[in-house]
């Protein structure tokens, strides 16, 4: 599977990008990638976590259209998106705000 596809979309990958390749193909070692991935997203522009949280947010879409075809594939590669959007973000962009607020624009 091209997690690198995946996660850049049109774009040119991040290098932020392999750390959770790599916790995609290890999924084992995905506890210990935590933080690394952290501190290298709390290293990034503006535009770069943007483009960081629409590549896991395309990843978890990714994984709902093809669940059915590799059942756990798609739950680690929903886990994996969705546990470091949490992390970095404090949020999962796909379940809104809960407070009702205005999201965007």
């Amino acid at each position: 599977m091209e997690y690198s596809r995946i996660l850049a979309g049109q774009e040119e990958p991040l290098t932020i990008f392999s750390k959770v390749v790599e916790a995609l193909e290890n999924f084992e070692e995905f506890p210990f990638l935590l933080e690394p991935v952290y501190r290298e997203a709390s290293g990034l522009g503006d535009e770069d976590l943007d483009r960081l949280r629409f590549g896991l947010v395309r990843l978890q879409v990714y994984a709902d259209i093809h669940r059915y075809e590799n059942m756990e594939a798609a739950q680690q590669m929903k886990y994996v998106a969705s546990v470091l959007e949490r992390m970095i973000f404090g949020r999962l962009l796909l379940e809104g705000d809960e407070a009702g607020n205005k999201q965007c624009c």
